[in-house]
């Protein structure tokens, strides 16, 4: 490394971080980023503070921010250590978010390869739940979604998984019921309906949502709505065994619905 002391030379920098040496100067000349000193043949060179800052501005910049909301952010928080810490951890969520995401990627390739039913629960962990926006705030408003996003947001890792175990055995049981046979209005399928319906209502922001664990009134649209789409959505009904086993919970959530809500 050409470095004098704990200095490294532009062309360095501009190798180490794959930039150019041209955005390096020009950093220098919007005021972002000031070399340590400049030699007497105009080399610029960079101690240990100006790259701790240069790795900053990177980090912003990878958040999608321009120079000038990156020069606002680092003058907001001149503590470089304080604010690197925030981005480690964003980093580390960001890697377990991928981890996951691998995980489940080779989960699906190995079921389709040696066979086994697909869960979707399974096939979108590490996906980022948000990917529903759209579709949630069109059917139900931006209030719903953002209530939802932070109750989601807010639970821990272990939380989540509980839930994800949760949902999953809830989906397993309506794909067994609905293999084995079960009439959508018999015992068996409306006591899951019930459970359904209780599981909704324990989600914030869903207009099933309601005090103490309650269905909120009114909330037999939602059921309906949501149960539809088990069906017309295949990656709702792969978590049911598909097509037939959705039918099947959508049929007896109807049921439940216009008897009980």
């Amino acid at each position: 490394m050409e470095a004098v002391g704990t200095e490294v030379s532009i062309q360095e920098v501009a190798r180490l971080t794959g930039s150019t040496s041209r955005t390096l100067r020009h950093y220098h000349a919007v005021g972002l980023l000031a070399p340590s000193r400049v030699g007497r043949n105009g080399y610029r060179w960079y101690d240990e503070r100006a790259l701790t800052r240069l790795q900053r501005i990177m980090l912003l910049r990878d958040l999608g921010l321009g120079l000038a909301d990156i020069a606002r952010a680092l003058d907001d928080e001149p503590d470089d250590t304080a604010a690197l810490r925030r981005h480690l951890r964003a980093l580390e969520a960001e890697k377990r978010r991928l981890d996951r995401r691998i995980a489940a990627v080779e989960s699906t390739i190995r079921t389709r390869e040696h066979g086994g039913t697909i869960m979707a629960e399974e096939m979108f962990d590490g996906f980022d739940h948000a990917r529903h926006e759209d579709e949630v705030v069109r059917r139900w408003g931006r209030t719903a979604y953002d209530t939802s996003d932070a109750w989601w947001r807010a639970m821990s890792d272990d939380e989540r998984a509980a839930w994800k175990s949760q949902t999953a055995a809830l989906a397993e049981e309506w794909a067994s019921a609905a293999g084995d046979g079960h009439d959508p209005a018999g015992d068996l399928a409306q006591d899951l309906a019930r459970r359904h319906v209780t599981w909704l209502a324990s989600i914030p922001g869903t207009p099933a949502h309601g005090a103490g664990g309650e269905p909120a009134s009114g909330s037999r649209e939602y059921v309906v709505g949501l149960a539809d789409l088990y069906v017309d959505d295949e990656r709702f009904g792969a978590s049911y065994g598909g097509r037939t086993g959705a039918t099947f919970v959508r049929d007896a959530l109807h049921l439940y619905a216009a008897r009980h809500l």
